[in-house]
């Protein structure tokens, strides 16, 4: 079984992790010899911050209260990973537990897959998400100019998306990251998965940013080319959160994470009530990277998934609730599907979310013919469609309105409370709370614009 090891080494060893002048060091320095644990020396250890509370006198251990994420070398933690045999997990577990007082926390690290899903002829296509979505953003400049877009997923091909949109694109390189073991340069990775939600978010906001993480690159044998290990996703969302924090909080532009992706099965995790587990525990490392990484600025996003009742996928594993971990975050836009004639689709995961149970947030595309990641005939589909599209809508207004303007929280409020409402009278676990207008968005712009020159 993969796990993740949450560790405080000696004071000196921590402040070389967390300073991003020095080279970390070598896993086995940060880590050395754990019994029972066969440690991969090729992960880079990850310094996390310690969340605490934002108010005098909070409760040290809720996390149901808004939070401030310390990275002082006496707060911060360290995360390695390993494997422990699956013939005595539990006695592994145990001897992991009592081996070395510097662990303060063993978690799983589960698989995590990307949500293409069931086939079917596309229902209109991309000109039609534009006319649906992007048309009334355009009309107010609302392009994503200045703004940041992180596709956490199999990796970005540029040359593939100028061909199919008709202009160039290109990616930052500089500031994108990638796992160890991933070869390719970024922006040149096969056409696949990545690709197409880059392309779904184009189709919304064509002037942003790209950054290129390929989280879902795994090159591990046996693995599929769109499968990666949650741990390295808290890898990519600590480089993201150090993008953030190199900047004064009153320069901070918009970044926007899109993840398209998420765990289908409970095989690889502990299960709910152990404190390692990762679908319904908010304390797991990933979650609480999560959580630091939008209190830092970032607006962050992820697809409901693909486990919904009509029309569910074959991975998925979960018996119920299957909007689960990271997936379900209280601090994400959580993003159901709809085709473009507003009909709900039959494998978009339905609620309650099991971290926050009113998941998902809202509905938006997917099922349209578009980028032609997997070939001319087949759609751009699943909840992996329609997260970047919703991630393309939050990059439009951040092209106004930065962090500091408007907090990701009161930013997810705005595509909830414009929505249009579908399915049942208010919240529903279909469609959350509706769909995305983005004719309403703009006009709350609008108005939000006079009030402040009246003020």
């Amino acid at each position: 079984m993969r796990v993740i090891i949450q560790m405080r080494p000696e004071r000196d060893v921590m402040a070389a992790v967390i300073d991003p002048h020095v080279a970390t060091p070598p896993t086995a320095d940060v880590a050395g010899p754990i019994p029972g644990l066969a440690l991969d020396a090729g992960f880079a250890p990850v310094a996390v911050p310690q969340p605490k509370p934002a108010t005098p006198g909070g409760d040290p251990l809720s996390l149901e209260q808004p939070l401030v994420f310390s990275m002082a070398p006496e707060d911060a933690s360290v995360l390695v990973r390993g494997e422990i045999q699956d013939y005595d997990v539990a006695g592994r577990l145990a001897m992991l537990a009592t081996a070395r007082p510097d662990i303060v926390g063993i978690s799983a690290d589960p698989v995590v897959e990307t949500t293409p899903t069931c086939g079917g002829a596309p229902v209109g296509d991309w000109h039609d998400v534009e006319h649906a979505v992007t048309d009334d953003l355009k009309g107010e400049g609302l392009d994503g100019r200045g703004v940041t877009l992180a596709v956490v997923d199999t990796g970005i091909n540029i040359e593939h998306l100028g061909k199919v949109l008709g202009n160039a694109v290109e990616i930052d390189a500089e500031r994108s990251w990638k796992p160890a073991g991933v070869g390719e340069a970024f922006g040149r990775f096969p056409v696949r998965h990545g690709t197409m939600c880059a392309f779904d978010a184009l189709i919304v906001a064509r002037r942003i940013a790209l950054l290129d993480l390929p989280v879902l690159g795994s090159t591990r044998r046996g693995s599929t080319v769109m499968e990666g290990l949650l741990s390295d996703a808290i890898a990519a969302y600590a480089h993201l959160r150090s993008l953030l924090e190199a900047v004064p909080p009153e320069q901070r532009t918009g970044l926007v994470v899109s993840n398209s992706w998420g765990s289908y099965s409970p095989r690889w995790d502990f299960p709910p009530g152990h404190p390692g587990n990762y679908s319904d525990n908010r304390a797991h490392p990933f979650n609480l990277a999560v959580a630091a990484l939008e209190n830092a600025g970032a607006d962050i996003l992820f697809a409901a998934g693909n486990c919904g009742r009509d029309c569910p996928d074959a991975r998925c594993g979960f018996p119920d609730r299957p909007i689960n971990g990271a997936n379900s975050h209280p601090q994400v836009l959580s993003v159901a599907g709809i085709d473009t004639r507003g009909a709900r689709v039959g494998y978009s995961s339905q609620g309650p979310g099991r971290l926050s149970q009113r998941k998902p947030d809202i509905a938006t595309c997917t099922h349209f013919a578009g980028s032609q990641a997997f070939g001319p005939d087949n759609p751009d589909s699943g909840t992996s469609a329609a997260c970047p599209v919703a991630a393309g809508v939050v990059a439009a207004v951040r092209t106004r309105l930065s962090p500091q303007e408007l907090p990701p929280a009161r930013m997810r409020t705005l595509l909830r409370r414009t929505a249009n409402d579908a399915g049942v009278a208010g919240f529903d676990f279909d469609h959350g709370y509706g769909i995305i207008n983005t004719a309403a968005i703009v006009e709350a712009l609008r108005q939000r614009s006079k009030h402040n020159a009246r003020a």
